[in-house]
């Protein structure tokens, strides 16, 4: 049942990602265009996500626990470092530099568009690259101090 309902959720996250235009890179960079040519109709989407969120997290968390698994896994770490404000200015300029994130980039796979399958491929390299570049050294410990 998991595995059906993870399906139904990707198959929805997907079709959203279609409806709302986030998989075309020229939409979403007008979007962030407030200079020239701006479409502000992502704000719309971006609200509607908000709310949905808002809804969604009120309802579920009135239940001890998932529907479909033990219990619901939240962050611990709370904290604003270096390496958080880093990796969402990192998102953000290839965000505004492409109109692509990692969600839409995929969804937009079926396009087969060249520079679509570029983006992706650059984006698993770079995921791969963080990866290995995360790893901790002797001695050292990349998880947080408790």
């Amino acid at each position: 049942m998991q595995v059906v309902s993870t399906f139904i959720v990707g198959i929805l996250f997907g079709l959203g990602l279609v409806v709302s235009g986030l998989i075309n890179p020229a939409k979403v960079l007008n979007f962030l265009d407030l200079a020239g040519t701006w479409d502000p109709s992502l704000a719309f989407t971006m609200a509607a996500a908000v709310v949905t969120t808002a809804v969604g997290y009120r309802f579920v968390f009135r239940h001890g626990a998932p529907l479909l698994g033990g219990g619901f896994q939240l962050p611990a770490a709370s904290d604003i470092d270096a390496r958080l404000v880093g990796g969402a200015a990192l998102f953000g300029i290839g965000w505004g530099l492409v109109g692509f994130c990692p969600g839409p980039a995929i969804a937009a796979l079926s396009s087969g568009t060249v520079s679509t399958i570029t983006f992706a491929g650059a984006m698993l390299a770079g995921m791969a690259l963080a990866r290995l570049l995360d790893k901790p050294t002797v001695g050292l410990s990349t998880q947080p101090k408790s």
